[in-house]
């Protein structure tokens, strides 16, 4: 009797059917499981690596870059993507990866001769012409737009494709504080959320429309897939007013065509709120969950995510303003944020507030896909993620995974489904408690600085690092070790 091997029997007097064993797998198909799983397990415990994005000499992007300025920060496989928003007459992109030097892509605005500064970045999502090449945006406080092709195997060869320069600066222009790029399609928020839509084909800019919301605040975060080859769906999630002086989180859903005779245009919306009031009189029970959703508003909002089925909203910490000059002051747009009321003011409330613990709304947005009026989408609290010590500044948020950065520099990971998180980063202790340190002390007092000014940080993050920035350094943590 011969074994079962590649040839096998091949044929059988009963009918059946004899398959061969499998041969040896394709190099290209192995996937080395034990690694992942070590991965894995480093991201549950907070296991990583640190190291310091290098600084460009000699002059240096990052040194100079002042420490009430953000910096924006994109992942786009293995290149990090960082821009300061600090004022200059040439603001610059750098381009980083472990195998090549830093290179330095630059911004400048061909409108005005004064120093302008990036608002925001925007990667394109669409697959990559070829396989490396990528496309970028880049926003600029007059209203300018450039779009770069981005070389992921050789930085130094990536360029500017073309510029935008809009016919004037106006609300719905300048500032962008948020963006996402598919391409052809380019979708823009203004910090008076204007929400512009752009068709890009052939490298030719051209407005479709402009969609305007009164009762939506940032801090926002947008989300764009594409359902079918006719269609995007945009997701934003961001801050709503309660009376009087509180703040909740919202999210809303746009159906965009990417038809011949509907061209990047809105067909259909939907909106949901986190605090949903009944009309008319309600009973005790809808009475019990209005006071349950009345009892999670929050005096000010620090930053809001969602990947389209969750939403994460972290409350944001009141304290008065800083004393500098004016090339120190944020330049980031000012989220919503109401005036702290006096008793909330001065030095205890700053101590109490940079450790205390920070609570993080979590919410499951639910959009049934039924677009009728029974189908109404709705936002459903969940729980709330207890463990990071002081003032969250910045979430990420992707595929039910959730990285907060506190002003202090810690970092905690998320898994939203369990409900768990982990610390990765202490961050900055207090400098109150060794003063001899001096250099521990100055750190502090630039943590106290940034909350008081309300510069928020920036955290990004893939399957094998967190990249973060509170300030002027970049730092890069790695799970694949």
């Amino acid at each position: 009797m011969r074994l079962r091997g590649a040839r096998g029997f091949i044929a059988r007097d009963d009918g059946r059917v004899v398959r061969p064993l499998p041969g040896r797998a394709r190099v290209d198909e192995v996937r080395d499981w034990k690694w992942m799983f070590r991965i894995s397990s480093n991201w549950r415990t907070g296991r990583c690596s640190i190291e310091q994005l290098p600084v460009i000499s000699p002059a240096g992007l990052f040194a100079q870059t002042s420490q009430l300025s953000p910096t924006y920060i994109l992942l786009a496989g293995n290149v990090i993507i960082s821009a300061s928003s600090r004022y200059c007459h040439t603001p610059t992109i750098v381009l980083s990866t472990q195998a090549h030097a830093p290179h330095a892509l630059s911004c400048p605005s061909a409108r005005s001769g004064n120093p302008v500064h990036i608002t925001a970045l925007a990667l394109d999502q669409s697959p990559p012409i070829s396989g490396h090449h990528g496309r970028l945006a880049c926003f600029l406080s007059t209203g300018e737009f450039a779009a770069y092709a981005i070389d992921h195997q050789m930085p130094s060869s990536s360029s500017r494709l073309f510029t935008f320069i809009p016919s004037g600066r106006n609300s719905r222009t300048a500032p962008i504080v948020q963006a996402v790029y598919h391409h052809p399609l380019l979708v823009t928020l203004s910090q008076s959320f204007h929400l512009s839509l752009y068709d890009l084909s052939d490298d030719t800019v051209k407005h479709t429309q402009t969609l305007t919301s009164f009762t939506s605040y940032p801090p926002s975060s947008l989300v764009l897939s594409t359902p079918s080859a006719a269609t995007y769906k945009l997701i934003l999630a961001y801050a709503i007013p309660v009376y009087p002086s509180h703040w909740t989180v919202g999210a809303t859903e746009l159906i965009i065509a990417n038809s011949p005779s509907e061209r990047m245009h809105v067909t259909k919306t939907r909106t949901t709120g986190a605090v949903d009031i009944p009309q008319g009189f309600v009973d005790e029970h809808k009475m019990r969950a209005v006071r349950e959703q009345w009892g999670r508003k929050v005096a000010r909002v620090a930053d809001t995510q969602t990947d389209g089925k969750w939403v994460v909203l972290a409350p944001g910490q009141a304290l008065p303003p800083v004393d500098g000059p004016p090339n120190m002051l944020p330049s980031a747009p000012d989220y919503a944020s109401p005036p702290s009321s006096p008793s909330s003011s001065g030095s205890a409330y700053a101590s109490s507030s940079l450790h205390s613990t920070t609570g993080l709304q979590l919410y499951r947005l639910h959009l049934p896909a039924s677009l009728s009026s029974s189908s109404a989408p709705k936002l459903s609290f969940v729980r709330t993620l207890h463990g990071q010590i002081g003032p969250v500044c910045a979430l990420a948020l992707a595929d039910g995974r959730c990285v907060s950065l506190g002003m202090n520099g810690s970092i905690w990971v998320w898994d939203l489904e369990a409900g768990s998180g982990t610390q990765v980063s202490t961050g900055i202790a207090d400098g109150s408690e060794d003063e001899d340190d001096e250099d521990r002390t100055e750190a502090w007092n630039s943590v106290v600085r940034r909350l008081a000014a309300g510069v928020r940080g920036t955290v990004a993050f893939d399957d094998r690092r967190i990249v973060s920035s509170s300030g002027s350094e970049v730092e890069v943590r790695r799970f694949d070790v």
